[in-house]
């Protein structure tokens, strides 16, 4: 058992939230009982998920997809009464974090994501911005394109989008970044990748991987995101003898 509020602080300090600068709150958005033994961790703090932190008892909900984003409607009614309603109903706390999950060096997003695939990491090529999100590496070696893709599907258990850009060859150089990072796709073409891997494409993200001759795969927002909040809870659970379980609510985008 361990008070909440240095449950959070230690959280803060890990995982270095006050260094971003997001659109969301980084820490935690709903205050719930003082002690907490029992974390219940998922992607997105939707009802399901909070449902299944009611049935477990669980006294704080650890996510990467809080509350309260930018330029989102403020009133609390409808679906977010509902969902803050059953937080405060049964004195549970929401701790989520954005950024800072993306990036952590051990436990974010990125990193995980490499060590599922495998990749072998080389660095960051964030250019001004300096926050780790857009990470480089090198993927397991004789994959072109759909090799890739073929790759990153059996180890994420769902198939990605591909865009093939022209030409042939083998992939020596990827970079990646989870979720809604589709827009980073220049930056890693910049860096010298052969590939880019994100969770999300847009339209424009066709046209782009075409014309700058990099391969693109969109491998699943909710898949590339599931694993940087599991190792945050293993770490809590490691560290202060808390109770930790995950549940995946399944999302197809």
């Amino acid at each position: 058992m361990m008070n909440r509020d240095a449950l959070v602080a230690a959280c803060d300090r890990e995982l270095a939230a006050e260094r971003f600068k997001d659109y969301t709150i980084n820490g935690l958005q709903v205050e719930g009982r003082e002690t907490v033994r029992r974390v219940l961790s998922g992607v997105t703090a939707c009802q399901a998920l909070l449902d299944e932190a009611v049935a477990w008892q669980a006294d704080l909900v650890l996510v990467h997809h809080g509350f309260f984003w930018k330029n989102e409607p403020v009133a609390i009614t409808g679906m977010k009464r509902r969902r803050i309603r059953t937080l405060l109903a049964h004195d549970i706390s929401l701790l989520a974090y954005h950024l800072p999950l993306d990036a952590h060096v051990s436990l974010g997003n990125n990193a995980e994501l490499a060590r599922r695939l495998p990749f072998r990491v080389q660095g960051c090529a964030d250019g001004e911005t300096g926050e780790g999100l857009l990470w480089l590496g090198s993927p397991p070696t004789g994959l072109d394109a759909r090799g890739l893709a073929a790759h990153v599907g059996q180890r994420l258990e769902r198939e990605p989008l591909l865009v093939q850009a022209p030409g042939q060859g083998e992939i020596r150089r990827v970079a990646w970044c989870t979720g809604g990072a589709q827009d980073m796709i220049t930056a890693a073409w910049k860096a010298g990748a052969d590939a880019f891997i994100s969770g999300e494409i847009s339209e424009r993200t066709t046209h782009l991987a075409r014309e700058l001759g990099i391969h693109y795969l969109a491998a699943g927002h909710h898949a590339t995101e599931r694993y940087g909040v599991q190792a945050l809870g293993e770490w809590l659970a490691g560290e202060f003898g808390l109770e930790h379980r995950f549940v995946d609510i399944d999302n197809p985008a």
